[in-house]
């Protein structure tokens, strides 16, 4: 069943790395500006500033990750406000707040909305001739994931 949204002038991309990949996260928005000016930006705090100041991008920034801008951001996705999310986080060092981080990822795969976690992915994400197209964001509570997966069944089966 093809996805009949509209296509978006500018996706909303929220734009998370912890301090070990601050650099990535930096190095990556340069190499994509031109592709990056075209939508609408959110950050954590600390790497919003970063973008902003190093960069000159426009950056909707919330509160730092560890006080509550990844739950700040989690909910902005809950609410289909945010259509992806680019996080570099860092797999190799405990953080405090890793529940955040966790209960950040999940509501974005529940929502169905794309996620990069490393500049690879990051890189094709934005890349994706799909960055133009229309995507329909779930929304759990709709019961809308079921009816989807009742399309499919059908779909598989015919």
């Amino acid at each position: 069943m093809p996805d009949q949204a509209p296509a978006p002038a500018g996706r909303r991309i929220a734009l998370i790395a912890h301090d070990n990949k601050k650099r990535d996260m930096l190095e990556w928005a340069e190499y994509n500006l031109d592709l990056l000016a075209g939508h609408e930006l959110f950050a954590t705090a600390t790497t919003g500033h970063l973008l902003q100041e190093q960069l000159e991008l426009p950056v909707t920034c919330f509160r730092s990750g560890p006080y509550g801008g990844d739950q700040q951001i989690g909910a902005r996705i809950a609410e289909g406000e945010i259509d992806l999310l680019v996080f570099f986080w860092d797999p190799l060092e405990p953080h405090p707040h890793d529940p955040d981080v966790k209960a950040l990822l999940r509501v974005a795969v529940v929502c169905n909305i794309p996620v990069a976690c490393n500049r690879a992915t990051a890189a094709f994400m934005i890349s994706s001739p799909l960055m133009g197209r229309g995507h329909q964001q779930w929304d759990p509570a709709s019961g809308q994931a079921r009816h989807h997966q009742a399309a499919l069944k059908v779909a598989q089966a015919g």
